[in-house]
């Protein structure tokens, strides 16, 4: 009597997955790949600083060229780079509907205050805050992309956004200016010969 319902039950469950995989394969809906590179492209802090409710619904906007690329705060210059690059448009001519801004951001945890509710931790999107429940929490600075929205859900106040002080590391050298072409080694050479 076992051995019969095993065995029913086995092709029962051997159908339906014949079923599922075909009902998969007919109905597969294609995702836009285009919208995939540019979604790999963002930080994924789902910070919603760029008026869109995530990466995602960002990088539809971005492929439907209903916004600019220069709307992700926490992936800063160096995403609007690589957007730029990708859809070959040109960075310095974009209009600045919300600019960038210039400094980054970081929170900051008055840990003396901190009750260990856990709230910020699970407001944060990019795992940058570290604790436990009733224990003290702290922000891990380089994971940290100054979302702010771990500040709201805080019921004491203890969390701050403060801009970061640029250090060596973290300065943005400028970069330097070439006001004529490079010449290749071989080209100098030859003209310092024929000055000599």
């Amino acid at each position: 009597m076992v051995g019969i319902a095993i065995v029913v039950v086995g092709g029962l469950a051997l159908l339906f997955g014949l079923l599922l995989g075909y009902a998969a394969g007919c109905f597969k809906i294609e995702g836009n790949p285009f919208v995939e590179q540019i979604e790999r492209l963002l930080p994924q802090s789902q910070c919603g600083k760029c008026g869109y409710p995530g990466c995602r619904p960002y990088a539809q906007a971005i492929a439907n060229q209903e916004a600019n690329i220069n709307l992700c705060l926490p992936g800063g210059e160096i995403t609007q780079l690589a957007l730029a690059e990708l859809l070959n448009q040109d960075p310095n001519a974009l209009s600045a509907e919300k600019p960038l801004e210039e400094t980054k951001m970081l929170a900051v945890i008055e840990e003396s205050q901190c009750i260990g509710c856990t709230l910020c931790i699970q407001a944060c999107p990019v795992d940058a805050i570290l604790g436990a429940s009733r224990q003290m929490h702290t922000v891990i600075a380089q994971e940290c992309t100054g979302c702010e929205l771990c500040v709201a859900p805080c019921p004491v106040d203890c969390i701050q956004i403060v801009p970061v002080q640029p250090t060596l590391t973290t300065w943005k050298w400028p970069y330097p200016e070439i006001s004529s072409p490079v010449k290749p080694p071989q080209v100098f050479k030859n003209e310092m010969e024929s000055l000599l």
